[in-house]
């Protein structure tokens, strides 16, 4: 008689020979086609086996259900047969769709027709590449690197050409270069690095980074390295108006500036999947907001939609970043220059009142603190909500489960009800806050959420999503959002 472990064991040889299998039809996707494959955002793009497994597994904390090798195997090879042109396709949903949908239909029926659009096309899409220079390389600049770096493709969509740093030593591009490399709370970067001294490059995973050394943004002729209408990114947060940002536009070869942080006067505030319709071709100067903003936005908008906010008071427990001082020491910043290390820090937060740039609605509503405490990375919001109409914790929870999985807010919302995760499990994360339901408070009108955010990769994730608004580099996803039942918008 065979025992429970030998069953266990021959499971998993066998769901490994699946994920094997898979791979090189991934690969494929995306080299020949240009098509990004996913299980609910996971990219299975470079994946290893156990890479793959896990990302099956993660399927269950979104749908309860573990998603099968046996389902997503059949799917991948049906796709490779279609000849895509450029997209995005998530695998999960994609089965979800197929066994929702396809009744009556072959497997080849239901995926011609689901992605009708690009069909045929060969890796053909309808955007052309756009030049990227990364002016500045700290924690946000590098994590922004490794994601263009993995969206490289083929080429098509956006070409990291540069970074721009000042000199700190005759080391300096090995040091830049090493920091890429390893990284103490993202790990290790995912593929090759080399660098060329002598004409000051960077190649990594076939991506050549041009450094230029200048503490000027506007004294850089940019077309002298064969870079032509670039949008530079300024991950400085030095200049934050349009009068200083500006300097990056008198430089030859660049077209376009995106702040990550918040901007100041008239420049629009971007929340990617909330207000990035108000880009148009002519703004020269774009913001993607802060962490925080990117966060709660979603969450707020999707409550907002559904319940109507009256009022609220959104708190930030915030992980300590590079302004303060590691010990005691002076900083212009009230609190500020006490040990991160060693205390928790009350300070301010303009992202509650940030909200409203992307939500005027919300315009003078909600008030807002941080506290900063000792962690590397990964924070949470508390939202303390009084609403319009009122609901049941059950009711909202299932509300913001299903705008993560079936709304135009999948990619910013997560939602999780796990009762063992802790801040390091979100590390990583590409959405740009997850809801964390077992802590949901709901009495009648009012409602308290709480929501994870990793704020150094997945506010790195919105950049990029603003980057390829401003690009108009956005492959078609699939399968399309299919609209969410909402009760009246109050």
């Amino acid at each position: 008689m065979t025992h429970a472990s030998d069953r266990a064991r021959e499971t998993w040889i066998n769901r490994e020979a699946l994920a094997e299998a898979m791979i090189p039809l991934i690969g494929r996707l995306y080299r020949d086609n240009h098509v990004v494959t996913s299980v609910h955002g996971r990219s299975l793009v470079n994946q290893s086996v156990v890479g793959l497994l896990k990302a099956h597994r993660f399927a269950r904390q979104v749908d309860d259900v573990e998603l099968p090798l046996e389902e997503t195997l059949p799917l991948l090879q049906a796709l490779c047969t279609l000849g895509l042109g450029a997209a995005s396709i998530d695998l999960a949903r994609l089965s979800a769709a197929w066994k929702r949908d396809g009744a009556g239909r072959t497997l080849d029926e239901f995926l011609r027709e689901e992605l009708a659009e690009v069909v045929d096309r060969w890796g053909q899409g309808d955007s052309t590449s756009t030049d990227v220079v990364l002016y500045g390389f700290g924690r946000i600049g590098r994590l922004l690197a490794r994601i263009l770096i993995e969206h490289a493709g083929g080429g098509q969509g956006l070409r990291l050409r540069a970074i721009v740093v000042r000199r700190g030593s005759d080391d300096d591009i090995i040091k830049r270069a090493s920091l890429l490399r390893r990284d103490s709370v993202h790990g290790p970067f995912e593929g090759t690095i080399s660098v060329d001294t002598t004409n000051n490059t960077i190649l990594a995973n076939g991506t050549l980074i041009q450094v230029i050394y200048s503490g000027d943004p506007a004294s850089i002729d940019y077309t002298a390295y064969g870079i032509h209408d670039a949008i530079v990114v300024d991950n400085t947060g030095r200049w934050r108006d349009a009068e200083g940002l500006s300097q990056h536009l008198a430089c030859p070869g660049v077209a376009r500036v995106l702040l990550t942080a918040p901007g100041k006067g008239e420049l629009k505030n971007i929340v990617h999947g909330i207000n990035h319709s108000a880009i148009t071709d002519d703004d020269a100067i774009v913001t993607a907001a802060s962490c925080t903003t990117n966060a709660i936005t979603p969450v707020l908008k999707a409550v907002m939609d559904r319940y109507g906010i009256v009022d609220g008071h959104v708190e930030t427990v915030h992980s300590f970043t590079n302004d303060q001082n590691l010990i005691d020491n002076f900083h212009s910043g009230e609190r500020r220059g006490r040990s991160a290390a060693l205390n928790m820090v009350l300070t301010e937060t303009g992202a509650a009142k940030a909200v409203a740039k992307a939500l005027p609605e919300l315009a003078g509503k909600l008030t807002g603190n941080a506290i900063r405490v000792p962690t590397p990375d990964v924070s949470m919001a508390i939202l303390n909500l009084n609403l319009v109409n009122g609901t049941t914790k059950d009711e909202l929870n299932d509300y913001l489960r299903t705008m993560s999985l079936n709304s135009t807010l999948h990619k910013q919302i997560d939602f999780i009800d796990s009762p063992e995760v802790v801040s390091t499990d979100f590390l990583g994360s590409r959405r740009a806050g997850i809801v964390d339901g077992l802590a949901t408070i709901v009495t009648a009108k009012k409602a308290i959420l709480y929501v994870w955010y990793d704020n150094e990769f997945g506010y790195s994730c919105q950049v990029i999503r603003v980057l390829e608004e401003m690009a108009g580099v956005n492959p078609p996803a699939f399968p399309r959002v299919r609209a969410v039942e909402l009760l009246p918008t109050v």
